[in-house]
């Protein structure tokens, strides 16, 4: 994996849209190398050059970027540019035309499903791994060591703005301490997703926090307040865990596990981790599938997907979807298995492989 400040360079350049260099992540072994060269061995022989167009999701950007890397090291002569306008700005990119793949951090929902068949443009929908978004708070918080859905609407929903801005607000024992907030801007996908999850209705929420469609943004505003609360996807947390704190959260349905429930790749691949675990997805055009680069690299993406999604932090798909996924890019299978309805809430991993199988 690369160097913090390596990540930290690539990330400012993506999000102007500028080519991932094929560069070697470090930590990485020689078997791991040799490994993804033998995946794009295949790759290499049928694509001698040209350029793959990435946009959307912060949250999808981290595996995006690894299979970037790897690709490009294995195909010298094709660029693929990566960037970072949340899902929300990705599909809008996506259906004018503009990109060849859609980092999503949801599903598509029904605004953008009618501009993509506005302008003809035809999509694939590939889930490619699971998140559990992460409720996160300054280390030296020392009175929240969890939370509850409903104290999380509490503090998320449109009606607390300028009301709930001390902690003691949310808990009667907690401090009277400022409470600031921080989350992903409102064209992030994962943004989307919270809302639905904990306030009940997608996009809609208080105004006043702090936003913002980088995941590090996020990360450096609660490190530095003792007061802070912010929300992002799993592997940002792992990234930066020396840093912040996490907090367990309960949903208050035993059946879903009892008591307050950690985010970790467990919880998540066992379902307790709810209602914040989610699939997250790629969508290729169509007709970006038609240019032997992009058919490669989305190719290379489900091939090399479960070894770099585990190593950028985020919990792989059962084998099984990876190869239903390669199935549904040979058949051209255009639209969304959840309807085009938008965010989701409690798709379990099993739940999500039952959808695919039955695609």
């Amino acid at each position: 994996m690369a160097s913090k400040q390596l990540r930290k360079s690539l990330l400012m350049a993506l999000a102007f849209g500028v080519a991932l260099p094929a560069c070697n992540r470090s930590g990485a072994t020689s078997g791991n190398a040799k490994e993804s060269a033998e995946g794009g061995a295949a790759a290499a022989a049928a694509t001698k050059g040209g350029t793959v167009k990435v946009d959307g999701s912060s949250t999808v950007f981290p595996i995006t970027e690894a299979v970037a890397e790897e690709f490009q090291k294995a195909n010298k002569g094709v660029r693929v540019t990566v960037g970072i306008s949340g899902t929300g700005g990705g599909f809008k990119k996506f259906c004018a035309g503009e990109t060849d793949i859609s980092d999503a951090s949801r599903p598509i929902k029904p605004s953008e499903v009618e501009l993509c068949n506005k302008n003809g443009v035809g999509y694939v929908e590939l889930p490619i791994a699971f998140d559990g978004l992460t409720i996160i708070v300054n280390p030296k918080n020392t009175w929240a060591k969890s939370i509850t859905v409903a104290e999380l609407k509490t503090i998320w929903q449109p009606e607390a703005q300028g009301k709930v801005m001390k902690w003691k607000d949310v808990r009667s024992d907690w401090p009277n301490k400022p409470l600031r907030l921080f989350g992903p801007g409102v064209d992030s996908g994962t943004y989307d997703y919270f809302t639905e999850a904990v306030v009940g209705k997608e996009h809609s929420s208080r105004g006043d926090f702090t936003s913002s469609e980088d995941d590090n943004v996020l990360v450096q505003g609660v490190a530095g307040d003792e007061g802070g609360l912010g929300f992002l996807g799993y592997a940002y947390y792992e990234q930066s865990k020396s840093k912040l704190a996490a907090l367990p959260v309960d949903d208050a349905k035993p059946d879903n596990g009892a008591g307050p429930i950690a985010p970790s790749v467990e919880t998540v691949e066992n379902a307790t981790y709810q209602p914040l675990s989610r699939p997250i997805f790629i969508y290729v055009s169509t007709k970006g599938i038609g240019r032997p680069e992009v058919a490669q690299f989305v190719d290379f993406y489900l091939g090399q997907g479960p070894k770099l999604v585990r190593e950028v932090g985020y919990i792989p798909l059962p084998p099984k979807a990876y190869e239903l996924g390669k199935q549904r890019v040979a058949k051209r299978v255009v639209g969304s298995m959840f309807g085009g309805k938008g965010s989701q809430v409690g798709v379990s991993i099993e739940a999500l492989l039952e959808r695919e199988t039955k695609g």
